[in-house]
């Protein structure tokens, strides 16, 4: 008992300090980025269409100064659909799930219901989510691949570029969270806690269903703590044979709760709408349509050699549809940024395979699928940053990646880099992800 204490300390310690400090270096970039955006340019013509300045600005003075910064693009659909609900909105609002503007409303409403609580409420929300996402993601860490390797992991992944969106008005917090509980859940054996918590996953985003893989996985192969054998670590998480390790008892049935989330908003949405399925119709206003299994992945190829060509010859008239009033030269360097992350997912889903327990190569294998089956038109790896910042199997493998070859520090140092040109750039009203 007093060794799980001390372990549950270090880990809300570590978790508590490497939060604190990533946000608040990307809150003291966002700030003067966000207060150097005029009237005029692509960033004001964005502000100006994309803004809801009595949702993102009702506090003013210091209030608005501090919060209204990351409240952007996303953001300011998730607080509509907390101030005003699915009914009355944009008939594009249903692409966004439900979960998260319902606690942002659950906690706006303790402090009155105004839209200046509603704002801090939806800091307050994603910040909690993920301290208690870092608080499990260094439990299970250190359940897998050892203690020593649990706060790299955390850095790792504070540094990243896409965890801006952890600390903003963003359900990336919250997705994070019951991911991780979900993993951390079933790789102890409790089983009624992974099936809720992935159900929660699937009422946060569609994408939460894909975790009934890995738990599967986990829970017919292993490695679990309530029953001995399984795949291990130290074996690569390799399935020796198709057949299960774990019988299936009644505890699985506890799994079934996993596409629950999605469908209770399916039925929602049906009653509401008079369309269940109104969250993937809505997918066609933002040009993201199936392309095949790994079309995306492909189209981005294309699209990244297209850029390239485009900003040797310098032409501005390439074809590109501009994206939330960006110019080709912008669009183009973004391809190329996009592939450079599709490389980084596709070595590190290699590397999951390999490295750790079959389950967390599984989950981001199958993660990465959805959105490279489904690409943006003219950026098909468009939001791949927020897709990879949430598969946090990534930032295991590479936080064992680099602490092998003692290049944690500089590899941080380097994300750390990119987050910074991120956050300066999506406080500045550019698209980034």
């Amino acid at each position: 008992m007093a060794v799980a204490s001390a372990a549950g300390s270090e880990a809300l310690r570590t978790a508590g300090r490497v939060l604190l400090w990533s946000r608040l270096a990307i809150l003291v970039v966002a700030i003067p980025s966000a207060l150097a955006v005029g009237a005029g340019g692509i960033p004001g013509r964005n502000a100006e269409r994309f803004d809801s300045p009595a949702l993102t600005h009702p506090l003013g003075g210091v209030g608005d100064a501090l919060l209204a910064p990351l409240a952007r693009w996303d953001a300011v659909w998730y607080l509509r659909i907390a101030d005003s609900g699915y009914g009355q909105g944009d008939p594009l609002s249903p692409a966004f799930f439900p979960l998260y503007p319902l606690l942002v409303r659950g906690v706006g409403e303790l402090g009155g219901g105004s839209r200046g609580a509603l704002l801090v409420a939806s800091y307050l929300v994603a910040l909690a989510c993920f301290l208690g996402a870092l608080y499990l993601l260094f439990r299970l860490v250190a359940l897998e691949l050892g203690s020593r390797l649990a706060a790299p992991t955390l850095v790792l992944l504070c540094a990243f570029p896409g965890s801006l969106f952890f600390g903003a008005p963003y359900s990336e917090s919250l997705f994070l969270l019951v991911s991780v509980a979900a993993f951390y859940a079933a790789r102890t054996g409790r089983w009624a806690w992974a099936g809720m918590a992935a159900a929660a996953a699937s009422g946060t985003r569609s994408a939460g269903i894909l975790l009934l893989v890995p738990l599967a996985i986990l829970y017919l192969y292993g490695p679990r703590g309530d029953r001995p054998g399984g795949a291990s670590t130290r074996e690569g998480g390799r399935l020796g044979a198709l057949r299960p390790v774990h019988a299936i008892r009644t505890d699985a049935g506890w799994l079934m709760l996993a596409p629950a989330g999605l469908i209770a908003y399916a039925v929602y949405l049906g009653l509401s709408h008079g369309d269940p399925l109104a969250f993937s119709s809505v997918q066609e206003s933002w040009a993201r349509e199936f392309a095949g299994p790994l079309g995306g992945a492909w189209d981005g190829l294309v699209a990244a050699w297209a850029g390239v060509r485009q900003l040797l010859s310098g032409s501005r008239e390439h074809g590109f549809l501009h994206v939330a009033g960006g110019d080709p030269f912008r669009v183009s360097a973004h391809n190329l940024v996009l592939l450079g992350f599709l490389a980084f997912g596709l070595c590190a889903a290699v590397g999951l395979l390999r490295r750790l327990p079959f389950a967390y190569g599984a989950y981001v294998t199958a993660a990465l699928m959805l959105p490279l089956s489904y690409p943006v038109e003219p950026q098909p790896l468009m939001s791949l940053p927020r897709f990879l910042a949430v598969l946090f199997p990534v930032f295991m493998w590479l936080a064992l990646f680099c602490e092998e070859r003692r290049i944690t520090a500089h590899a941080a140092a380097a994300s750390s880099v990119a987050l910074c040109l991120f956050v300066t750039q999506f406080a500045g009203w550019y698209w980034v992800a």
